[in-house]
């Protein structure tokens, strides 16, 4: 269906909502299992303030389209979509969103869980934190799996 990389706010359910709307006229998706990210206030113990998220154009979009291929791979999806936020981002804003299609919620749960797993462990993005004390960190791991 779709993998975007966008410069700036969106809504995850407005895109959401359009995407149910295309696929309503094919049968066959019983189930779409969602996860929709968004950017927390704290961090390793500090207060965050806000992070800028970088990403290398065409790099991502492929690494991205490499989980997508391996979701489809291992469990009958229908449609896929993942939209991923770049540049300043404030808390609360949403990041990613991961939506998997399928006849049944067992494969739609597990390629929606797999696709937001892969990516955060795998997709070329970069974080820089801009602390609420001050000062500003790149992150260097995303989210150890297992910690949200």
């Amino acid at each position: 269906m779709a993998i975007e990389v966008v410069d700036g706010p969106f809504d995850p359910w407005a895109r959401l909502a359009a995407a149910q709307v295309a696929l309503a006229a094919r049968a066959g998706s019983g189930a779409c299992a969602v996860f929709v990210g968004t950017m927390r206030d704290f961090n390793e113990g500090d207060a965050v303030a806000g992070m800028t998220l970088e990403h290398y154009p065409g790099m991502t979009e492929r690494a991205l389209a490499a989980i997508e291929d391996e979701a489809r791979s291992r469990w009958p999806v229908n449609e896929i979509l993942i939209v991923h936020r770049v540049g300043p981002i404030a808390p609360g804003d949403s990041i990613v969103l991961t939506a998997a299609w399928s006849a049944h919620r067992e494969a739609a749960f597990a390629a929606c869980r797999y696709l937001i797993e892969e990516l955060k462990h795998r997709a070329p993005f970069w974080k820089k934190e801009t602390l609420a004390a001050g000062g500003a960190r790149w992150v260097a791991r995303n989210t150890p799996a297992g910690a949200d």
